[in-house]
């Protein structure tokens, strides 16, 4: 990742050559500001979500304490995100050298690109805008399963001009020979460059023709190596589901234990199969200096009949962009505020009549001694109280047992800054994104029979 201004031009300058082979070799780019406007049909398709860890052989606990060290990872860098933007100044500041974005995620996407098309899989994530992949010849590639994006094989692949509104959109750009080369960063230290541009990207037997994506030259860093690159799906411009003409998506994901596959449909095919009456809805709120992700107004929790107390202003939005909670598919666990988590655990030890289990072997921060020979846990009720829309979670989506460990333990932890409601929280629920009604709808659904 680079560090200041001057190192990101440098490695900008060094990716001149690669980009002037490519200009020699890919087709003629159109120069007009607006080539990609209204060039889609309303497109409505499915893609099969795979977990990372699908293919281990692990336990539900095992595969829950490998994600929960992921997405301490994941919160650090969100943390870090709301913390530089709410830092004074920041937003004029030419020390910055480019803003950070979450990256990673749990789960992979089958897709291709080109034509004809070429297949890989790519990191799913909602916490960050720009699509993209590896592309030779690459001055810095990690290995990938599959092999690299040639864009001299493509019979649909043109770069895009620096007049482009995609180019304008992307928070680090630079211009080179009227091609638009960009910058993109991750809180972990990961970043792609390489050059803006289009190309028809396949999902299962639909196609969506000029896609803009990043064709990264030079790819750092860690985390990425699972996939071969990264489908952004979130608020900002640049995302896979901003550039459909039905901008919204819907998920299902099914339980992490369970060895099926789950769903994303995108577009036309987000909405379907819902009906009215099974459908909650909560309206989405706008962070002016975090536009990517998607924040919600959790207005309280309840744990059995009680109802936490909790100040109106703790999930709110600051001022410097601070605080807030948001959905995050690429998070595993529910994190909540320091002082609401406290809340939330003595309300738990309260009406669980369970001895407390202290260990830090298992990863979570709040975990209860089975009894031996213990077949059924009863757990309270967790409801989460959004504006508009109570949440109502099976004990599968907030309490995890282990028989030989002797524990259950809650899928939740504190946090500093910004909450996040995680994927665990989200299991067997359709949770339909829709950026033109500013709306998150939860479906209860048994996910592997979609």
């Amino acid at each position: 990742m680079a560090s200041s201004a001057q190192y990101s031009l440098l490695h900008f300058t060094f990716l001149i050559f690669f980009i002037s082979i490519l200009q020699l070799i890919s087709p003629t780019f159109s120069t007009s500001r607006h080539a990609l406007d209204h060039h889609k049909s309303k497109t409505g398709f499915r893609v099969t979500l795979t977990h990372v860890d699908a293919a281990k052989n692990l336990t539900k606990f095992e595969r829950l304490q490998r994600a929960i060290v992921r997405g301490r990872h994941r919160l650090q860098k969100l943390s870090l995100m709301s913390l530089a933007a709410a830092a004074p100044g920041a937003q004029n500041s030419s020390e910055i050298d480019s803003p950070i974005h979450s990256g990673n995620g749990e789960f992979l996407m089958q897709l291709s690109i080109g034509t004809p098309p070429k297949s890989y899989s790519a990191i799913m994530d909602t916490g960050s805008d720009l699509v993209w992949t590896q592309c030779k010849p690459c001055i810095n590639c990690y290995n990938q399963s599959t092999p690299v994006f040639e864009p001299k094989k493509s019979k649909s692949f043109s770069k895009l001009p620096c007049s482009n509104n995609f180019c304008r959109s992307i928070p680090t750009s630079s211009c080179r020979n009227e091609t638009c080369e960009y910058l993109y960063t991750y809180g972990d230290e990961s970043s792609t460059q390489g050059l803006l541009a289009t190309d028809t990207f396949t999902f299962g037997n639909i196609s969506v023709k000029k896609v803009a994506f990043g064709c990264g030259l030079d790819n750092e860093g860690n985390g990425f190596n699972q996939g071969a690159g990264l489908v952004g799906l979130g608020r900002g411009s640049l995302s896979l589901v901003s550039q459909l003409d039905e901008p919204k998506f819907s998920y299902c994901l099914t339980s992490i234990d369970d060895s099926k596959t789950s769903t994303l449909m995108m577009g036309s095919s987000a909405s379907i199969n819902i009906s009215k009456n099974e459908i909650t809805t909560t309206p989405l709120i706008k962070n002016p200096l975090q536009p990517t992700f998607y924040y919600l107004s959790l207005e309280g929790i309840t744990i059995g009949a009680t109802r936490i107390p909790i100040r109106p202003s703790t999930f709110g939005v600051q001022k410097d962009g601070t605080g807030g909670l948001i959905i995050d598919s690429g998070t595993t666990i529910t994190y909540l505020e320091e002082d609401v988590f406290d809340l939330v655990s003595k309300a738990f030890v309260s009406q669980v009549k369970l001895p407390v289990y202290d260990s830090p072997e298992t990863g979570l921060d709040l975990c209860f001694k089975l009894p031996s020979h213990a077949q059924k846990l009863k757990v309270p009720k967790m409801i989460f109280n959004f504006k508009g829309a109570d949440l109502n979670l099976p004990g599968e989506n907030y309490i995890v047992a282990d028989s030989g460990m002797g524990v259950a333990c809650l899928a939740m932890g504190s946090s500093s800054g910004i909450s996040i409601l995680g994927n665990f929280q989200q299991q067997n629920l359709l949770v339909l994104h829709d950026l033109q009604k500013e709306t998150i709808s939860f479906v209860p659904k048994e996910c592997y029979k979609l």
